[in-house]
């Protein structure tokens, strides 16, 4: 088996959409699975399913409480197992809950954010040890699937694959950023108007952008910075890493900054001796009133 990937996190985040995502790309997926059968599963499919995805959540009841003595025992074997944790903010979950008119699974007679709070703290451990933590509170059902996709696609063999997450500071910053960086320096082109109804994406704003006084330097910099922590996260067996790009609203600058910084880690490729692939996804694109 070339990897394992334990998929987990809070009720109402999006686990089920992150599953159908890989399994779209190719990936072998099983939902609800007891963390007892974990090893059981890897020698089965070591041969056959070289990409296993495996659900597991608070939905196994009394047997989630072994998913760390799992996680371990798979470890020793050798196995490449990462795990995903799918997570959202207690309003986004509740709201959710409520939508869909379903109790949460923890809730018993209670109220939903009693069993968001049950859930959260069976789960504080394993957010801890995550691999890849994805917080979809501001994700569409679509722009989560292309988050997975940018993680998870398998055109590549890179070392480590890098989501470079455009976002508005206005909406919060994502959660699952390991490293922030904030352009609201560079001129906002919001204040042009012929510049105010285009984004990021499109040429006379992103030329803008880039044009504007110390970006390219900005630019070089930050790709250094990241390339010196790179190394670091190599060592500590990091495969999946998340650089934040935030602006006032995620429409202009920092869209037109994530692509840019995308392409010149794609054209270099490699840090060191090792490979690496970028992909640009914008988190509030389209999200301006």
């Amino acid at each position: 088996m070339s990897e394992l990937v334990v998929i987990t996190g809070m009720s109402g985040a999006g686990r089920s959409t992150v599953a159908h995502a890989m399994e779209d790309l190719g990936w072998y997926v099983v939902d609800n699975l007891p963390p007892a059968m974990l090893a059981t599963l890897c020698d089965m499919s070591s041969v056959t399913a070289p990409q296993i995805a495996v659900v597991i959540d608070v939905r196994g009841r009394e047997f989630f409480g072994n998913l760390s003595e799992a996680l371990s025992e798979i470890a020793e074997r050798g196995v490449a197992r990462r795990v995903l944790f799918v997570d959202a903010a207690d309003d986004v979950l509740v709201r959710r809950f409520e939508s869909t008119r379903r109790p949460h699974p923890l809730q018993g007679t209670e109220r939903i954010v009693d069993g968001i709070a049950r859930e959260r703290e069976k789960l504080r451990e394993v957010r801890a040890v995550a691999d890849v933590v994805i917080d979809s509170s501001a994700l569409n059902i679509h722009q989560l699937e292309l988050k997975v996709a940018a993680l998870f696609r398998d055109d590549s063999k890179a070392d480590l694959r890098v989501n470079i997450l455009s976002f508005g500071y206005k909406y919060g910053i994502p959660i699952d950023a390991d490293l922030v960086m904030d352009c609201r320096f560079i001129a906002n082109p919001h204040w042009i108007p012929e510049l105010r109804p285009l984004t990021g994406l499109d040429a006379p704003v992103s030329a803008k952008v880039l044009d504007n006084e110390n970006v390219q330097d900005f630019l070089s910099g930050y790709q250094a910075l990241f390339e010196t922590m790179a190394t670091g996260f190599f060592q500590e067996g990091r495969k999946y890493l998340t650089l934040a790009i935030g602006c006032t609203g995620g429409k202009h600058r920092s869209v037109a900054i994530a692509q840019e910084l995308a392409a010149r880690l794609n054209a270099r490729g490699v840090v060191g001796e090792k490979k690496i692939s970028a992909a640009a996804i914008h988190r509030d694109l389209g999200r301006e009133l």
